[in-house]
């Protein structure tokens, strides 16, 4: 019953709203537009860097961190294979 009721009131609503009254082709977001674009931006841009920054940093450390894992392999191994360490040669 109140689907009824319903249909001649949104009729009606919908018949006493008038269409807007603008032209699509001017419609612009305007200076807080192109200020909130040109914040987000700058925020991306700022971001990036940061993010480039850090991963090289890391990269960087993890290559030293094999630098001196080698290092300590070879200096292990060669300590292991000189029995006569110990000894003056002479």
């Amino acid at each position: 019953m109140s689907a009824v009721f319903l249909s001649p009131v949104v009729s009606f609503v919908l018949a006493a709203t008038p269409p807007p009254e603008f032209d699509p082709t001017t419609v612009t977001p305007g200076p807080a537009g192109f200020v909130a674009i040109a914040v987000v931006a700058a925020g991306t841009v700022l971001l990036a860097i940061d993010m480039a920054r850090r991963i090289r940093r890391n990269t960087y450390r993890a290559e030293i961190q094999e630098r001196l894992a080698a290092e300590m392999a070879a200096n292990a191994a060669a300590e292991a294979g000189s029995p006569d360490q110990g000894r003056p040669q002479g």
